[in-house]
């Protein structure tokens, strides 16, 4: 979410940037003051961002995206407007080109915003009749997609649970998974700076890699060597391919295997996995604990209820029973670079300086003791004398 802030005079309010995602709103609320116009990025506003929101108090709320965009039934418009805030949304992300945080601005009644004469961006206002509407609308979606989704994964029941109850058709691999961690990598947005920031638990554990689809390519550009391949290699690099890892085609049923005729160009070997399973990621995680992970950590792919509600990429069926089977094991990289990032607001300059002076006194303990022709402690004590003697006649 992003977010901008604009400060109120006598006429005219400030406008502030708050944030691009809810989770980063904090510091951008701290820069909104009551009368404040904030500008926002926030599609399908949440009943906590709303609050935090109204207990600033800004004389109105405007939002690149819809505040609600109908796959979800949200209360933050709800909460907004009947604290009397103005809302406008819609105004797209072109208003991200002009805007300059704390600078004055005017915003009309019909959803123009303004710097002096110079339009900023325009959007839709929201009025609570078209907030509710669009809540109830959002609400009936999400029970029938709901239904819908719970009627697949019945049949994906039926048809796969030899797969997710006994592993039939997972291949056998030769890459060595039992007992180990295990680091399953998709090409998920944001998966190669999630990469970058499991650098120490990777040094630190040294866990089998697989790559996921074109994330194979990731990591051999990062210096990674995945130990597995899961994908369509019609999507992955040569490089990749002949980096050693062991290659898993993910089948239909039946057995037909897309990309299969790119591996015999290659002349590189792999083994199919036949599913009635769309995602590569849902495949690598069911034959990391079936070879016996001790723990797998999902780059690149997270799934919640939000994507579930949403109908995002990771919402079918086989994910969630997939993450199901994996259960205890699976964690979330994003958890694990968490462990591995310490915060602290404690300035560490003088510790540098005191580990600086340290050394210091050690460089000239080691020069004094050596500088002599007697032995390191009679040089180290005649060495002492003479500064001794030297202080004593400065003050005769």
């Amino acid at each position: 979410m992003r977010m901008s802030l604009f400060s109120r005079t006598d006429d005219l309010p400030g406008l502030h940037a708050v944030a691009r995602d809810c989770r980063e709103a904090s510091k951008g609320l701290k820069k909104l003051g009551a009368g404040d116009i904030a500008v926002i990025d926030v599609p399908d506003i949440d009943r906590a961002f709303a609050t935090q929101l109204m207990e600033a108090k800004p004389a109105a709320v405007v939002n690149a995206s819809p505040f609600t965009t109908g796959n979800i039934p949200n209360f933050g418009p709800q909460i907004l407007l009947d604290a009397g805030i103005k809302l406008v949304e819609n105004t797209g992300p072109e208003i991200w080109t002009d805007l300059k945080d704390g600078k004055k601005a005017r915003l009309t009644d019909e959803g123009g915003l303004y710097y002096g004469e110079k339009a900023v961006g325009a959007g839709t206002p929201v009025n609570a009749e078209a907030a509710e509407a669009s809540f109830e609308e959002a609400q009936q979606s999400l029970v029938d997609h709901m239904e819908a989704y719970f009627g697949n994964t019945i049949q994906f029941i039926h048809s796969e649970a030899p797969l997710l109850i006994d592993g039939l058709g997972i291949p056998d691999t030769s890459a060595q998974i039992r007992g180990r961690k295990v680091l399953v990598v998709s090409p998920g947005e944001g998966h190669r700076s999630e990469l970058k920031e499991l650098r120490n638990f990777i040094r630190e554990y040294n866990p089998a890699i697989i790559g996921v689809d074109s994330a194979a390519d990731s990591l051999v550009e990062l210096g990674y060597t995945p130990d597995l391949i899961v994908g369509n290699p019609s999507g992955i690099g040569s490089d990749a391919l002949r980096s050693g890892a062991s290659v898993v085609l993910p089948a239909e049923p039946n057995g037909h295997a897309a990309g299969l005729e790119r591996i015999q160009d290659l002349g590189i070997g792999a083994m199919t996995f036949p599913a009635a399973v769309d995602s590569a990621t849902d495949l690598a995680l069911l034959l990391a604990e079936f070879h016996g992970a001790e723990l797998v950590v999902n780059v690149g792919a997270p799934m919640d209820l939000d994507s579930i509600f949403s109908g995002g990429e990771n919402s079918a069926p086989a994910s969630l029973l997939a993450r199901a089977k994996v259960g205890t094991k699976l964690v979330d990289a994003k958890a694990i670079s968490k462990l591995y990032t310490v915060r602290t607001n404690v300035n560490l300059g003088w510790l540098w300086a005191v580990l600086g002076i340290l050394v210091a006194i050690a460089v000239i303990v080691l020069i004094a003791g050596m500088n002599g022709s007697g032995g390191f402690v009679d040089n180290m004590i005649d060495t002492w004398n003479n500064i001794a003697l030297s202080v004593q006649g400065l003050f005769k």
